[in-house]
């Protein structure tokens, strides 16, 4: 078999989890099997060390994600014999990942809730041998979380209208899942995603596009094949040639019941108030106005904030490539050392982590999230004051999942914490934390 043969055959194109990795993982697991740490006791913890673009709070989104991940993360028969065929680990590593199988602890902040600059959102405490699990886990948490946050922000510029992800065209098929699956964690109403739909309930939307406009004869034509098949409630797309015309098509054929009329292109805030007063002339007071293309949390704020016309809105683009990953980093933090764990950290320049088990608290004032309390577990200070809550939660126990993954708790999760916010968490412009982090280290000092 050529090699081409090999890189485009089945085992690479349905690539299980376990090689969705980089190869200094499994080059490490290889060193470790040597020096005998692979099977030490090891804790691993997930934090960003500052928030991204100016953002002032986070939201956690994959985590839902990543316990499936966990649970199905193993190397078969086929993935082994073409890491052997590469030449990536030794027949020793082989025999050790063919077995491989996660059944550790898994302790976190629940899908959907805030985070901010030093929050352990994440802590694995199993054997050195799951650090395998590091590109996996910074994958998901880093793209779901990304699309959370910037969703969450989307959401709030929206203030209660209808908001649709449309962002598959713009990004690979498997992220354009985990995209509708997070922005729907951050209170986005549907996605045109039909996959996200099966795979996790989202619910769908979506009616026609130009090209269904175009391959007929008429503007007329189209909308009477398109009323025809979906109800007068469909919403029809009306700024093929000409917003107004198209709107005052769109009542001739479908009537006072129409349910909404679709602007894509243009000046949508001018056309929007054009299509309003027109339908409003008609009788269709109850027919809703839906705008697309490139949309984000600005112009939607600012289409608000100049008494647009609109009930909903599609964002696509923006949403699946303009967010900005928290640039979360997965860094050992306790190894097995005799009959005890040993705290350890990097010293690096400008990459220094913290050692030691932590734990992490939110503290309130006046009932307004102000602090986020990190607190390492062998330090004297352990506990808030009762206006605190703790954050982390146990997920996974011995590789079992314990935790409830369902997207209705992570929604409900991230409507409640971002309510806890302070009112400068929503301004829409680049600025500093709303929660300030206050570290209480450890009495060991990290080695």
């Amino acid at each position: 078999m050529s090699r081409e043969e090999k890189v485009h055959g089945p085992i690479l194109m349905k690539a299980r989890e376990s090689l969705y990795t980089d190869r200094y993982e499994l080059s490490m697991l290889d060193g470790a099997l040597v020096s005998g740490v692979i099977n030490a006791k090891a804790t691993f913890e997930v934090f960003t060390r500052s928030l991204a673009n100016g953002y002032r709070y986070g939201v956690v989104g994959g985590t839902g994600r990543l316990i499936e991940a966990l649970a199905d993360f193993s190397f078969d028969d086929d993935t082994i014999a073409w890491l052997l065929d590469e030449h990536i680990v030794s027949n020793e590593l082989a025999t050790f990942l063919s077995a491989y199988r996660f059944e550790g602890d898994v302790h976190g902040y629940l899908e959907g809730e805030v985070f901010t600059s030093l929050s352990p959102i994440l802590r694995i405490e199993g054997r050195f041998s799951d650090l395998i699990l590091e590109t996996l886990v910074l994958s998901i948490l880093n793209y779901d979380s990304g699309v959370a946050t910037k969703a969450t922000r989307v959401v709030h510029a929206a203030s209660g209208h209808r908001l649709i992800e449309m962002g598959s065209r713009r990004t690979n098929e498997v992220a354009a899942v985990a995209a509708a699956r997070a922005a729907y964690v951050a209170g986005f109403d549907a996605t045109s995603n039909l996959a996200a739909g099966m795979m996790y309930g989202v619910p769908t939307a979506g009616t026609a596009a130009h090209a269904f406009v175009l391959a007929h004869r008429s503007e007329r034509e189209a909308f009477e094949a398109q009323v025809a098949a979906q109800g007068p409630g469909t919403t029809l797309l009306v700024d093929t040639f000409d917003v107004e015309a198209g709107t005052e098509l769109a009542l001739d054929v479908a009537g006072v019941n129409l349910g909404a009329i679709r602007i894509d292109s243009g000046d949508v805030a001018s056309s929007s108030r054009r299509s309003r007063k027109l339908l409003d002339q008609r009788g269709g007071t109850n027919v809703k106005i839906t705008v697309t293309g490139d949309l984000d949390e600005f112009v939607i704020a600012e289409l608000l904030a100049n008494d647009a016309p609109i009930d909903s809105f599609g964002v696509g683009t923006k949403l699946v490539t303009g967010y900005m990953p928290p640039g979360f980093v997965f860094k050992l933090v306790a190894i097995e050392d005799g009959t005890s764990m040993r705290p350890v950290a990097k010293r690096s320049i400008g990459k220094m982590s913290s050692g030691g088990v932590k734990d992490a608290y939110r503290l309130f004032e006046d009932g307004v999230a102000v602090t986020e309390l990190v607190v390492t577990r062998d330090s004297r200070d352990t506990r808030p004051s009762a206006q605190g809550r703790s954050l982390v939660h146990g997920l996974v126990d011995h590789g079992v999942t314990v935790v409830d993954t369902s997207l209705e708790i992570a929604r409900a999760t991230a409507r409640a914490a971002v309510a806890e916010l302070p009112r400068s968490a929503f301004v829409l412009g680049a600025g500093e934390p709303v929660l300030t982090t206050e570290a209480v280290a450890s009495s060991t000092p990290d080695q």
